[in-house]
């Protein structure tokens, strides 16, 4: 019964994170390169309009780094549940 209580207590943290972390991807790609890409081109970046650089590279970017947070933010999730994998020494 402990296991299936620690197992659900992990998933729900998982699904949690992926859900929190679907909403920033949402916000910025959808939101910062169409929704409210006129508010943002009032800001410029390198003479480019802070819209069109979400909508060309500052979402790469931070899909990217929300890819990297999801990485570390698991593993800290697996070590507190205690379901990680030990590096092993060939």
């Amino acid at each position: 019964m402990q296991d299936k209580q620690v197992a659900h207590a992990y998933w729900k943290e998982n699904i949690r994170l992926l859900l929190s972390l679907l909403v920033i991807w949402f916000v910025v790609s959808f939101g910062c390169g169409i929704l409210f890409v006129d508010q943002l081109d009032k800001i410029t970046i390198s003479g480019f309009p802070l819209g069109f650089w979400f909508a060309q590279q500052g979402s790469i970017f931070s899909f990217v780094a929300i890819i990297f947070f999801y990485i570390w933010r698991m593993n800290v999730l697996d070590h507190k549940y205690n379901v990680y994998e030990e590096d092993k020494e060939s």
